[in-house]
């Protein structure tokens, strides 16, 4: 089963939480502070985060954000808070689902099981575009059979390319998509992961023979150099 991670400062809740996921199979850890559950969702990688709120240490949609900016894990949000402009900040910031307590055990297993279901869909796929491979499940790149070194962010962005290869994406949309940041806030960001990711592919800068092409004031777009 999956290997679900639970945030949760509430000791009550948290504890009924994880004994209920645990009695469907599920190897189930928890946090009870937000820069704890952060080293714990870079260290264990789970399938699946549940993320209350309300945490002592950090409010938890900047938690969220943060977590979005490490790791591409299903979340679904499991709050008290019902307003709909927290409800709108949680999904902008890249949750997956949003709970509202009390949660019924059936609710809660239905909803779990449907974001491991997307996301184990999600994850099955290789994604390969000449000799390079992106593997989004173990979240493994090679080329030609060698294995790429990439930070995650670095993966994330070939990740993206290589969805919709040959596709020019834009700077602003990748930024979008991989930082899930409003437009206009990707500065020079993504110019910086797309030249690190050239030189791990071997490939020098202005060189447009290799995997990573750019269009001048339109984007970028991954090809197969042998194609």
């Amino acid at each position: 089963m999956a290997r679900i991670l639970v945030i949760e400062d509430d000791q009550r809740i948290r504890d009924l939480v994880c004994r209920h996921l645990a009695s469907e199979g599920h190897s189930v850890d928890s946090e009870s502070t937000g820069l704890a559950g952060l080293r714990a969702v870079t260290a264990e990688a789970p399938d699946l985060l549940i993320l209350d709120l309300g945490l002592p240490d950090l409010e938890g949609l900047d938690l969220l954000k943060m977590v979005r900016s490490v790791a591409s894990v299903p979340v679904l949000v499991l709050t008290a808070r019902e307003d709909e402009t927290t409800i709108l900040a949680a999904f902008d910031g890249g949750a997956d689902d949003y709970v509202v307590k009390p949660v019924s055990g059936p609710q809660l297993s239905a909803r779990v099981a449907a974001l491991l279901r997307r996301g184990g869909a999600e994850q099955a796929e290789v994604l390969v575009v000449g000799g390079l491979e992106v593997c989004p499940g173990p979240r493994v790149a090679t080329i030609d059979g060698r294995q790429l070194d990439l930070t995650a962010k670095e993966f994330d962005v070939l990740a993206y390319l290589a969805t919709r290869p040959g596709t020019v994406v834009s700077k602003e949309d990748l930024h979008a998509a991989v930082w899930r940041a409003p437009a206009g806030t990707e500065g020079r960001t993504v110019d910086v992961h797309l030249s690190t990711i050239r030189k791990k592919l071997g490939e020098k800068p202005g060189d447009e023979g290799g995997y990573l092409h750019t269009v001048i004031g339109v984007g970028v777009r991954l090809v197969d150099p042998g194609a």
